[in-house]
C-alpha cells in the first residue's frame, strides 16, 4: 500500500486536469500539498477542496514556472509553511500546436520556456534542500510525444524529449543523495486540453491506442503516486509510459 503520510508535495499546474488529480491522490495517500499554479484563485479552491476531503494540510501558491524568481518563491513558501519539500511534481505545461512552417518563434519559445525551462527552474529551487535532507522524489511530466514525436508539435515534442533527457541526467547526478528522478509519459488523456480536439483527431487517438480508449487523469495520478512512494525507491531515471499501449 502506498503511504505518503506527512510527506510534503509540491505540484505545479495543480489547479486543474492532471495536476489536480495528482494533488488529490497524493493527499489521499497522506501527503500535505502545495497546489502551485499560475491561476491562484483556482489553486486556492483546489487546496480548500483537498483539505476538506482528506484532512491534509494544503496551501495554494501562485507560480509562473517560466520565471526563476517565481519558482524560487514557490519553494520558499513551501519551506516556510512545512519546513521541507519531499516531492516535486513538475506538471505545469502548455501546447501551442502548429505545422513548423506556420509556427511562430514566440510559440516555440513559450512551450520550451514553460515545459522544459520551468522544470529546470523548479528543480533548481528545491534540489539543495532535498540534498540537505538526503531525500527527495522528483517526477517530471513528459509525454509520448517526446518519445515518438508528433506532427504539428515540434515545439511540444522537443520540450518533452528534452525533459526526458533532463530526467535521466539529473537521476545520475543526485542518486547518491537518496533522490530519485523519474518521468511519466502520458498518451491521450481526457482533460480540458483534449476535450476540444476535432473528432477526427480523437478517433485517431483511440485507433492508435491498443486499449481502445482515452486514459483518465487518475491513471496518471496513480503512476505519480507510485513513483513518489517508497515502493519505487530503487527506480530512478525511468520513463513510465501511461498510454494504453500507444507507443511501444
Amino acid at each position: 500500500m502506498i503511504d505518503l503520510t506527512d510527506k510534503i508535495a509540491v505540484v505545479t499546474g495543480g489547479a486543474q486536469g492532471i495536476g489536480k488529480a495528482i494533488a488529490e491522490t497524493l493527499a489521499q495517500q497522506g501527503a500535505n500539498i502545495v497546489v502551485a499554479d499560475l491561476q491562484l484563485e483556482k489553486a486556492e479552491a483546489v487546496a480548500q477542496e483537498i483539505a476538506a476531503d482528506t484532512g491534509r494540510k494544503t496551501i495554494a501558491v501562485r507560480v509562473d514556472v517560466s520565471d526563476s524568481a517565481s519558482a524560487k518563491a514557490m519553494i520558499d513558501a513551501a519551506m516556510a509553511e512545512f519546513g521541507r519539500v519531499d516531492i516535486l511534481v513538475n506538471n505545469a505545461g502548455i501546447t501551442r500546436d502548429n505545422l513548423i512552417m506556420r509556427m511562430t518563434e514566440e510559440d516555440f519559445d513559450l512551450v520550451i520556456d514553460i515545459n522544459l525551462r520551468g522544470a529546470f527552474y523548479c528543480t533548481k529551487a528545491v534540489i539543495r534542500q532535498m540534498m540537505k535532507q538526503h531525500y527527495g522524489r522528483i517526477i517530471n511530466m513528459a509525454s509520448v510525444s517526446g518519445i515518438s514525436g508528433q506532427a504539428g508539435q515540434t515545439n511540444y515534442s522537443s520540450s518533452k524529449a528534452g525533459l526526458i533527457g533532463f530526467t535521466k541526467a539529473l537521476a545520475k547526478e543526485v542518486g547518491s543523495r537518496n533522490i530519485t528522478v523519474n518521468a511519466v509519459a502520458p498518451g491521450f488523456i481526457e482533460t480540458a486540453l483534449t476535450v476540444d480536439l476535432p473528432e477526427e483527431i480523437k478517433e485517431m487517438g483511440i485507433k492508435l491506442t491498443p486499449l481502445g480508449q482515452f486514459g483518465q487523469p487518475q491513471d496518471i495520478a496513480n503512476a505519480v503516486a507510485f513513483l513518489a512512494s517508497d515502493e519505487a525507491s530503487f527506480i530512478t531515471g525511468a520513463v513510465l509510459k501511461v498510454d494504453g499501449g500507444m507507443v511501444t
